[in-house]
């Protein structure tokens, strides 16, 4: 990401974290995409029992007046959307983790850990900087933090 993207992507999120504390949700991330007029802005917003339409639409009203009066995108026309991260969610924060005890997680690693650096397997805990997976094999695994190169949620059908 260059300088610029990141600097309009941190003024963004100021604007968004005030909208996300306004109507109750949780600000999940803001990024931003392409150049000039294939410019996308992308805000990722979630709550406890998942958004809706509705919800993005409120959002996105919200935050797109404030972005109208700060002026903060100066290159012209781009392209905003509001939405939810999925039922494939990233996990990027220790709350991302405990929110998700329970459910299936694929992680990869930055170091390998008992020979491999790629794990699915269900989250049993968080705690001190670990997170705790039972894998299918029966066995569990702690992973830290510090060594999760990425990680999100693998949709379950039940």
């Amino acid at each position: 990401m260059d300088t610029k993207s990141s600097i309009v992507e941190e003024a963004v999120s100021r604007l968004a974290r005030q909208i996300a504390e306004d109507q109750a949700v949780e600000l999940v991330g803001v990024n931003m995409f392409g150049r000039g007029r294939g410019m996308l802005l992308r805000v990722t917003i979630d709550k406890e029992g998942g958004v809706t339409l509705e919800d993005c639409a409120r959002f996105s009203r919200g935050l797109e007046s404030l972005l109208d009066a700060d002026d903060i995108i100066k290159d012209g026309a781009y392209r905003f959307e509001v939405s939810s991260p999925g039922l494939d969610r990233p996990l990027n924060k220790a709350v991302d983790f405990e929110r998700s005890i329970g459910k299936i997680v694929r992680v990869i690693t930055k170091e390998k850990i008992d020979n491999q650096s790629f794990f699915l397997g269900r989250i049993t805990g968080v705690a001190s900087g670990l997170i705790r997976v039972s894998l299918d094999d029966k066995r569990e695994i702690e992973i830290s933090f510090d060594n999760i190169s990425k990680a999100k949620l693998e949709i379950e059908i039940k």
